[in-house]
């Protein structure tokens, strides 16, 4: 299935105030939080692209898998590929997108892989095999509104087995020299995200946006928004083997005041509701939902990932809930 169309946005909300994040945590619920069963995909989906870095045009199928198995990516052009479970510790590089290896076979990766996993976060899919015959997912429209419409064509389907979530049990948070960081607090239940921005271009500025994850205030407010970049980095990109697919068809592209794109923006804050997208995403790769708070100032996929790495650095910083019993857990998809 070959997907073009534009998602519209849907909803006009207004961003709660970042000081007033740590406080509504304990009290919000994500509609996440409620599916007491493990989930996957009713049927296969498949669709082509091209890679928004690599350039190239890719063939990517979403199938059903069984249950405990995890999201779990495959190079199908590679017969000997080993199977890539979504995880943190499989990051080998987050330079501009998020790229997975195994440990074992490091040069076969699969990058930008968070819009794809922002969309199988929000539709609750625990459970799902993700082939790919190139080196990176189908960027589509830039925005993570396709996959979810792909998902969507595919069909859920509620697997027997309780759904086990990740318990943020004390603040953890990395941060860098230049202010940027990023936090994760204990929260009551369900998942909630905050991020602020601050660039030089003018026309992105400060912004700042808040909401928990549910799937109907993902499709709302920050799964349509798009990748963007400042007109100036794309031939410094393009000459390190970068951003070879993006267009004005996949990615915003700004220069000082002025948004190139003829369609202009979706949101005025789509900026800061894609970097909000992509912690959607790259926050998956904890191998199950969290229960927590995140907040991020800056954040990108190297704080992101860094983030997961000190929240498992020690068992006193988190535990598995699986329905009404707790422990501290294997990680899933350890194919």
């Amino acid at each position: 299935m070959q997907i073009t169309a534009e998602t519209p946005f849907k909803a006009s909300i207004v961003p709660l105030p970042l000081s007033n994040i740590a406080q509504g945590f304990s009290s919000i619920t994500s509609s996440a939080a409620r599916v007491a069963r493990q989930a996957t995909l009713n049927q296969a989906i498949t669709c082509v692209g091209i890679g928004l870095h690599s350039g190239a045009r890719v063939r990517m199928v979403l199938n059903p898998a069984p249950v405990d198995h995890g999201i779990v990516f495959k190079r199908s052009d590679l017969p000997e590929s080993r199977l890539i479970p979504a995880r943190h510790d499989h990051v080998v590089c987050t330079r501009l997108s998020t790229v997975i290896a195994h440990p074992d076979a490091p040069d076969i990766r699969i990058a930008t892989i968070e819009h794809l996993m922002a969309a199988l976060h929000a539709n609750g899919i625990d459970n799902a095999l993700i082939e790919i015959d190139g080196p990176e997912t189908p960027v589509l429209d830039g925005s993570a509104a396709e996959f979810d419409f792909l998902i969507q064509c595919a069909g859920t389907v509620m697997q027997e087995p309780a759904r086990s979530f990740i318990e943020v049990l004390r603040p953890v948070r990395v941060e860098e020299a230049s202010g940027a960081y990023a936090e994760l607090r204990p929260a009551r239940s369900g998942m909630a995200l905050a991020m602020s921005i601050d660039f030089a271009a003018s026309v992105i500025g400060q912004q700042r946006h808040a909401m928990p994850l549910t799937l109907e205030r993902f499709r709302q407010e920050v799964g349509f928004c798009r990748t963007f970049v400042e007109r100036k980095e794309i031939e410094a990109l393009q000459k390190m083997g970068l951003a070879r697919g993006g267009s004005l068809h996949n990615a915003i592209v700004v220069e000082d005041d002025t948004v190139l794109n003829p369609c202009g923006l979706r949101h005025p804050k789509e900026f800061v509701r894609h970097k909000l997208m992509d912690a959607v995403g790259d926050l998956y790769l904890a191998g199950h939902t969290l229960q927590a708070g995140f907040m991020g100032h800056k954040s990108g996929h190297g704080l992101n990932n860094r983030l997961l790495h000190a929240l498992f650095a020690s068992p006193e910083n988190w535990r598995l809930v699986d329905g009404e019993r707790a422990e501290q857990p294997v990680l899933r998809a350890t194919a």
